[in-house]
């Protein structure tokens, strides 16, 4: 008697990916050098999923830019977004948010505005609700359509601070009504407490893993500590260096350092890792 041999399906790639100082030059927000990389991405079918602190009208904008479909993750883990085309995923519990499903992970941005109001009669404290286009886009660099976009918060409030010293009670207060406080590439960032890159990065790699039934091999590209939770939610880290060279402390196992800051080091990495990974491991075409 002939017998059946089992085959498993082989495991499929996805990426995650933050944005400013990683996929986006930290100076200028260009992504232009990591053009081939994005181009392998689409050619093999591997999803990109942008994790990023940016609200969902900056990212909406850029997916369009550079031509990314994939499901997103914005304001540090606040929500997840998934377009139609992704309606053969279940996705459990979400809402209906003009094209998208939504998972909302985090907690209103009334809140948290309530508490930046609260702590600024006591400190320094000046969030983006409080400032102007005008503002915003001096601080950023972005012009004023995209400093506009950066204010249409739903589940965060990047902050400044004029005095370094009042980060500690700040967080103090924060924990206590519920927030956290974490640190970006350009600015503090307030939102609800657990709520970071981590947990939704893992929530959409499982859903990702239950409709592909090989399974899932994640790379992740981060450089700041907010992508920390990020890079420890996925089987490929790779952390990208500042402009100066220098990259944040983070010792991961298999940890890969791009060559480069900004999207020339991601494309490097990117090629790298994608061409690497090829061992029992498929793109992610259906």
């Amino acid at each position: 008697m002939r017998k059946e041999v089992q085959t498993r399906e082989p495991r499929r790639l996805i990426v995650f990916t933050d944005l400013d100082g990683t996929l986006l030059n930290h100076g200028d927000y260009s992504w232009e050098a990591a053009r081939p990389a994005l181009e392998k991405t689409r050619e093999l079918g591997i999803p990109l999923v942008i994790c990023t602190s940016k609200t969902r009208p900056e990212v909406e904008l850029l997916r369009a830019e550079i031509g990314a479909a994939g499901p997103f993750i914005v304001e540090n883990g606040g929500g997840i977004f998934f377009p139609r085309e992704y309606d053969d995923l279940h996705v459990g519990s979400s809402l209906v948010m003009d094209t998208y499903r939504c998972i909302p992970l985090g907690i209103p941005y009334a809140r948290i505005r309530a508490f930046i109001e609260e702590t600024a009669e006591t400190f320094a404290i000046t969030g983006f609700g409080d400032m102007t286009v005008e503002e915003v886009s001096r601080l950023t660099g972005l012009d004023a359509r995209r400093a506009s976009l950066a204010r249409q918060r739903e589940f965060s409030e990047p902050f400044i601070l004029a005095r370094e010293e009042d980060l500690h009670e700040i967080e103090r207060l924060a924990h206590l009504k519920g927030l956290t406080i974490t640190r970006g590439g350009r600015f503090y960032h307030c939102m609800g407490y657990g709520n970071d890159k981590g947990g939704s990065v893992k929530r959409v790699r499982d859903i990702f893993a239950r409709h592909w039934r090989g399974g899932v091999t994640a790379i992740g590209f981060g450089d700041s500590p907010n992508d920390f939770p990020l890079l420890e939610a996925v089987d490929i880290p790779v952390l990208i260096p500042h402009d100066d060279g220098s990259y944040e402390g983070l010792d991961l196992p298999g940890l890969v350092h791009a060559p480069y800051p900004g999207s020339r080091g991601w494309n490097a990495a990117a090629l790298s890792v994608i061409a690497g990974a090829d061992g029992g491991i498929r793109d992610g075409q259906s």
